[in-house]
């Protein structure tokens, strides 16, 4: 709050809320700003839009009417708080954050359905991302119920140039690898002791299989310092536990007893004092700025189609923020919220910077670098597509009224009314028809560090062309989108139904032309037509891309 002084008693003015702060940090400077950026999106672009961005998927044709009707003055902010409460929301934050976090890795020791659900059930929570990442690095696999969350260095199997470097780059923004052997030859900010002060926190630790149950833990001794040489000077080092340019953190001196449980055959030893307990303190520490900044530059990245600091892992004094006060405000807000990622996310989407259209005329006067002028197209994830398609063609619909007949049966019979319940319908709807997700993920998504660049591949192509998944969808059965669509006469009524549907808009008058002018080549147009019509749009740049 700001003191604001007049001839009277002072009177307190309370600071803007943080998404009017971020829209006057991107116009900042520039007073012809508003008039040069592009104007806001529609009401159905941004449905679309944050619909995609905060559930993972495109909203049905109902919902786009229902929206575009309503004449309530906050309805956008309305919308996103009932978008962040939902089941949804936390699903896809599991999506994207399994995928920052494994990288699509293989599940090896901690399968991988079982780690998918602690995530899920934590963002059902809204636990704090500190807390979060905090209990990823301390739990060591030994217990049932917290052993989901060692998924990150177990599936990693303790190997240290693994482990260091996703550490850097996943939690600090820093890819270090280049720096394991040598200060980085392109990057004077990475030193060889950043990587290896890193390493030292997980150094003395190992991968432990117990010979009887089989099951892979954490195991630590209690001895063994980091040493490096540089192979391009031959200059030594050593250090204790760090991070980065932070105070070393040095063991405790004159212990008499260094072990709980010491060190022989098929035992998992445990030391007294863990380096590797230290790691999650000193990393979440609110000393340590560099975690900070990487959530919010990755949460950033999320919602506006790209980072502050792009690459996301490539933070350093020759590539800084492009809006450092941003960067630092947000951080800030992050804190004082305890970490707390829905409200970021809120902010983001209230923000006149994360709602302007993605296109302007070709006249049109940009702001200078365009940066954040206008919105960013944003290729899909595959678990976005997959669901998308599903919403599109009806599949999730039908699939889910099913469902509920099922279970309003066993609500009467038992007097529950789990039928009507959003978090049964979500959990039961992912249930059945996560094997066409899993299917999507195999064939459009990327082991390995992610990247927001969009690449069509000849496998890709073919999925969307002869895949018996897709091309099942489209036949009109029931209350699918062919199946409606079958059952209207007129192009125009068809032409509405297909594109609020598919594109989550009304057609214009240019589309409903053309889709009549397709019909009416053929007046007696069969099922097999109203397939080949939906299968073009689904195919379309328009669908593939948030925009």
């Amino acid at each position: 709050m700001v003191l604001v002084l007049t001839g009277a008693a002072p009177t307190v003015s309370a600071k803007p809320p943080l998404h009017q702060q971020i829209d006057s940090l991107i116009a900042a400077g520039n007073p012809q700003f508003e008039q040069q950026a592009a104007p806001l999106a529609d009401d159905a672009t941004f449905l679309r839009r944050v619909t995609l961005d905060l559930t993972g998927t495109i909203p049905t044709a109902d919902e786009v009417r229902t929206f575009v009707a309503d004449s309530a003055p906050d309805k956008r902010s309305q919308l996103i708080d009932q978008l962040l409460a939902s089941p949804e929301h936390a699903r896809r934050l599991q999506y994207l954050f399994d995928t920052m976090l494994m990288e699509r890795r293989p599940s090896k020791y901690v399968k991988s359905a079982e780690w998918e659900e602690y995530l899920r059930q934590a963002f059902l929570e809204n636990r704090p991302w500190d807390e979060l990442v905090h209990e990823m690095l301390t739990v060591d696999g030994t217990d049932k119920a917290t052993r989901p969350a060692a998924r990150f260095l177990l599936d990693r199997e303790l190997k240290s140039e693994v482990v260091t470097r996703d550490l850097g780059r996943i939690f600090l923004g820093r890819d270090l690898e280049c720096a394991q052997c040598h200060d980085h030859p392109n990057v004077n900010d990475y030193l060889q002791r950043h990587y290896h002060g890193l390493n030292a926190f997980l150094s003395r630790s190992y991968l432990f299989k117990d010979p009887k149950t089989k099951l892979a833990s954490i195991g630590e001794k209690a001895e063994g310092q980091v040493s490096f040489t540089s192979v391009f000077t031959n200059e030594e080092g050593k250090t204790a536990p760090r991070i980065l340019d932070l105070p070393e953190i040095p063991d405790p001196a004159d212990m008499k007893d260094a072990y709980k449980v010491k060190p022989a055959k098929n035992v998992r030893s445990v030391p007294v004092y863990s380096r590797r307990l230290q790691l999650a303190e000193a990393l979440t520490g609110s000393e340590n700025q560099a975690f900070q900044k990487n959530i919010v530059n990755r949460v950033w990245a999320i919602m506006l189609g790209q980072g502050l600091v792009e690459p996301l892992d490539m933070w350093h004094s020759d590539n800084p923020p492009t809006h450092p006060q941003i960067v630092k405000l947000l951080t800030e807000e992050l804190q004082s919220h305890d970490y707390n990622l829905r409200y970021l996310f809120r902010e983001l989407a209230l923000t006149k910077t994360y709602q302007r259209q993605s296109h302007v005329s070709p006249e049109a006067k940009l702001p200078e670098k365009n940066l954040y002028g206008m919105g960013l197209l944003k290729p899909l994830t595959p678990e976005q597509l997959a669901w998308s398609m599903m919403q599109a063609t009806g599949v999730s619909t039908a699939t889910l009224e099913g469902l509920q007949a099922k279970q309003r049966k066993v609500d009467e019979k038992k007097k529950t009314k789990l039928a009507d319940d959003p978090l049964w319908q979500e959990e039961t709807l992912h249930t059945a028809l996560q094997g066409n997700v899993t299917a999507f993920v195999r064939t459009f998504g990327i082991v390995g560090a992610q990247t927001s660049r969009f690449d069509a591949s000849a496998d890709q192509a073919l999925f969307l062309l002869n895949g018996t998944t897709i091309q099942a969808w489209l036949s009109p059965s029931g209350n699918r989108l062919t199946a409606r669509l079958k059952k209207l006469k007129q192009p125009a009524e068809i032409a509405e139904e297909l594109y609020l549907s598919v594109f989550s808009r009304f057609p214009t008058e240019t589309e409903i032309k053309q889709v009549s002018k397709f019909l009416k080549s053929n007046p007696k147009y069969s099922d097999q037509d109203l397939q080949q019509l939906v299968w073009a749009a689904l195919s379309s740049d328009e669908f593939r891309f948030n925009h």
